[in-house]
């Protein structure tokens, strides 16, 4: 697959089949419009073209500034998107500008001009350009002029979509894990890099990554225990060929026992000594083991966490 970002050197597409979104996830629900397009771009011999934006939209059209707790960045989609096998994915700056863009220009000086479709693949309730004006009517008004094809995905199909999306969503607020695994089709994940805390967890015999978090976007589970896999990279959004994935267990939240007051995301990674101050770990979430709570001591605590470790170690074999 091959990314480009922006319009200003975009190649000139062969019989281009596009569709448009976030995608949001690539989740297993966004499978059935992946594979249509890969089928449709097959069978003219032409070429599959993913088109998305970045920042989010949401982010220019509302203003509020706000998280939009993301399943996937833009650079977590993009790792995944390669693994469904399109030809291109182009990410559009999304500016302020591109918004005000009225509908028809939205397909004459973007889609039309910039891409040449053969075939347009859309959901029914797809909205573009200004105020959201641009709909699946005005798409069918213009393709006999623009000749390009347009293929409506299915009503059942978008539904199942948006409500797998929620209820991924809703399972990681939950720590249903392994609800949000089997509608992703992957263990969720996220990224950190690895800083320096007040190192208590040394002083029991859990030494933890305090994790900050790449993106301030990206969804955080519920807070709690977790059975996790993680890999140590020296760089964010990096694909190592057959990367080690050390076991261990992971905590989100305030740390009560100690007075903590601030979320913190700390990794416990099992037999694993070395420094890794200032470089990356992907978290996979395997299973959830319990809410954070209160103990009346460290001790208690560092029983408790023994007990933990136990836990993940069978749920990790």
């Amino acid at each position: 697959m091959q990314v480009h970002y922006g319009i200003n050197d975009l190649p000139q597409f062969q019989k281009a089949v596009i569709t448009i979104g976030t995608f949001d996830g690539v989740h297993l629900g966004h499978e059935y419009i992946l594979n249509q397009l890969k089928k449709e771009a097959a069978a003219i011999g032409g070429t599959s073209v993913l088109i998305s934006f970045h920042p989010h939209p949401r982010h220019i059209v509302s203003h509020s500034g706000q998280p939009l707790s993301l399943l996937t960045t833009l650079e977590e989609r993009i790792l995944l998107l390669r693994k469904a096998g399109i030809d291109h994915l182009v990410i559009i700056p999304f500016t302020e500008t591109f918004a005000k863009m009225d509908a028809t220009s939205y397909v004459r000086d973007f889609l039309v001009r910039y891409f040449s479709p053969q075939a347009i693949i859309i959901g029914y309730d797809h909205r573009f350009g200004a105020n959201r004006s641009g709909n699946f009517a005005l798409l069918e008004q213009l393709q006999s002029i623009y000749r390009y094809q347009l293929k409506e995905i299915p009503a059942q199909v978008l539904e199942a979509n948006a409500i797998s999306s929620t209820r991924i969503r809703e399972a990681l607020g939950k720590g249903l894990v392994r609800e949000a695994r089997t509608l992703l089709g992957y263990p969720y994940f996220f990224e950190g890099l690895v800083v320096k805390g007040n190192q208590l967890g040394r002083t029991i015999g859990f030494p933890t990554a305090n994790l900050n978090i790449v993106s301030p976007d990206k969804l955080i589970p519920s807070n709690g225990v977790y059975a996790v896999k993680a890999t140590v990279q020296t760089k964010a959004y990096t694909t190592q060929e057959n990367p080690v994935k050390l076991k261990g267990m992971m905590n989100i939240g305030i740390r009560p026992t100690v007075g903590g007051m601030n979320k913190v995301i700390e990794v416990n990674l099992f037999q694993f000594n070395q420094d890794i101050y200032d470089q990356f770990i992907r978290v996979e979430l395997i299973d959830f083991i319990r809410n954070e709570q209160k103990f009346a001591g460290l001790d208690a605590l560092k029983a408790q966490l023994n007990q933990d470790q136990s836990t993940a170690e069978s749920i990790l074999i």
